[in-house]
């Protein structure tokens, strides 16, 4: 049985996670395993398929951030779903909210066609503790490259001219905040069809064990030449659909037989987790403004690393 203690320790750690590049679901596993006893039993061998109490519970932690994420970037994601209804009767994006709907929508492919498919099955093999540690070793090292991409393709201010030449950059009016925040996002906005696609089927990596979806993400971003807080955004505003939709999908096994006697604890951890991840995006923002990834990959190096000495 899940307890209110467990339920909002494990949506703390969840809701954090998420959006720190340093995987969700592979804390999800090594919290439990490296605590034990009672910890341990939530995630049996089978509790990466279908139909189990912990993945319901999982599921209304995600579905949470999903929210807190939706919340936070209210804003954009109003201009961003005006511009997608635009642009379906134009047929042509012009503006900036436009062509970020059409990059989220083209970003979205991979995770929607092959996520349903390969997600149960990836979690089932990978969920054992030593191979979430060996992913979330990896993970430091996809970071550590991603640093030393995003120095090699980083683009001239000549090139960001040409590329930056999109309407709706600013507004008379606005306060500085917001024309900032809008000046940000011209640099998403300047990516191509093949930019979004390719970042798209990096955050697949996900689906491992161990890999970050903000931390693929951000490695994909960085790839082409985005600042670590542009890319952080991306990153941010593509969970969002990713992981409202995969936890739409399991609602049913929230309101199954599978749950009965735990709807308190989870409504606890996702209230929490709620909570952590409107926290995490808010700290994360501001400090991808001036640093970098090099201290999740290092986390991330030292904790898988621990983990497969542990569990081998």
């Amino acid at each position: 049985m899940l307890t209110y203690v467990q339920a909002t320790v494990i949506g703390a750690v969840q809701g954090v996670t998420e959006l720190f590049p340093v995987s969700s679901l592979g804390h999800s596993v090594l919290f439990a395993a490296w605590l034990g006893g009672d910890w341990q039993t939530l995630v049996g061998p089978d509790e990466s398929e279908s139909g189990t109490p912990y993945l319901a519970f999982v599921v209304a932690l995600h579905v949470a951030t999903a929210v807190a994420l939706l919340c936070h970037y209210r804003r954009d994601w109003y201009e961003i779903i005006s511009g997608f209804v635009t642009v379906l009767r134009t047929r042509r994006p012009v503006t900036v909210a436009q062509r970020l709907a059409w990059l989220i929508v083209i970003a979205s492919v991979p995770v929607a066609i092959l996520g349903p498919l390969l997600v149960h099955p990836l979690h089932a093999l990978f969920a054992a503790p030593i191979c979430t540690g060996f992913f979330l070793t990896l993970n430091g090292v996809v970071l550590l490259v991603g640093e030393g991409l995003r120095r090699r393709n980083e683009p001239t201010l000549a090139e960001y001219g040409r590329r930056f030449a999109l309407r709706g950059s600013g507004r008379r009016g606005a306060t500085s905040q917001e024309n900032a925040r809008r000046q940000a996002d011209r640099r998403l906005a300047a990516l191509d069809a093949r930019d979004a696609l390719g970042i798209g089927f990096a955050q697949l990596g996900a689906l491992l064990t161990g890999f970050s979806r903000a931390g693929l993400t951000m490695v994909g971003g960085l790839w082409r030449g985005l600042e670590h807080v542009h890319a952080a955004k991306f990153a941010f505003l593509l969970a969002t659909p990713a992981i409202l939709g995969a936890g739409l999908v399991e609602i049913p096994v929230l309101v199954g037989p599978e749950t009965e006697g735990i709807h308190g604890p989870i409504l606890a951890g996702a209230l929490v987790s709620g909570i952590s991840s409107w926290l995490a995006v808010r700290f994360l923002e501001r400090y991808f403004q001036t640093r970098t990834l090099l201290p999740f990959a290092a986390y991330s190096l030292i904790v898988g690393i621990a983990s497969i000495i542990r569990f081998c």
